[in-house]
């Protein structure tokens, strides 16, 4: 026989487990050289342009 929950998993403790499992919202910022949307901390994808890099 295989593993069986000994009891049942309450809507309370299951919905603090999965807490954190929301969809977060990523922080948007302006590219400073072409003034496009872009992500924080990546590349710009028009220009390509990331931290004096380029």
């Amino acid at each position: 026989m295989g593993a069986v929950p000994k009891r049942r998993i309450s809507k309370g403790r299951k919905g603090r487990r999965r807490a954190h499992n929301a969809i977060k919202i990523e922080s948007i910022t302006k590219c400073p050289k072409c003034g496009t949307v872009k992500r924080s901390h990546f590349e710009c994808e028009y220009c390509g342009y990331y931290n004096k890099s380029k």
